[in-house]
C-alpha cells in the first residue's frame, strides 16, 4: 500500500488501534521508506495518558527507543481494508494487469481500480469515504 494513500486514509478519519501484525511507517523523511511492523517481540504498544506510544524493543540497528502513535502512518493490509470497507464491499475482480474492486455508495456501483489488491481497496475505501 502506497503511504500515500495511508495518510489520506487517516486525514478521512481512519483510526488506528494497533495490534500485531500491524505495518506502519514512521512520518518523518528520513524514515519514510523503512516499514515496521507490531511485534510482541520487538515493537509493541504502550498506553502512556490518553497517548499510544509504540515502544522498540531489541532493535540495536534503530537509535529509536519509541515513537507516538501520532508520528506514524498505519499501512492496513488487504483483510483490513476489506473490514473498513464493510458492506459497502460488493466484489474483487481481476481488470487486466490489475484488480477492480466494486462497492456500494448511496445506492450506485462504483468501481475503482489498482495494480494490486491492497491498492484498489485503498482507492475504493478512499472513494468511499470521500
Amino acid at each position: 500500500m502506497l503511504v500515500a494513500a495511508a495518510r489520506q486514509l487517516r486525514r478521512l478519519g481512519v483510526r488506528w488501534d494497533p495490534r500485531p501484525g500491524d505495518r506502519f511507517v514512521v512520518d518523518q523523511p528520513e524514515m519514510a521508506d523503512s516499514v515496521f511492523w507490531v511485534s510482541d517481540f520487538t515493537i509493541d504498544v504502550h498506553e502512556y495518558g490518553a497517548e499510544q506510544i509504540l515502544g522498540f524493543n531489541g532493535t540495536t540497528e534503530w537509535a529509536l527507543d519509541s515513537v507516538t502513535l501520532s508520528d506514524c502512518v498505519w499501512l492496513p493490509r488487504e483483510d483490513q481494508l476489506r473490514e473498513l470497507l464493510g458492506a459497502r464491499l460488493v466484489r474483487l475482480e481481476r481488470a487486466g494487469d490489475g484488480w477492480a474492486v466494486v462497492t456500494q455508495i448511496e445506492g450506485a456501483e462504483t468501481t475503482t481500480v489498482g495494480g494490486d489488491v491492497e491498492t484498489a481497496y485503498a482507492q475504493a475505501l478512499l472513494t468511499a469515504l470521500g
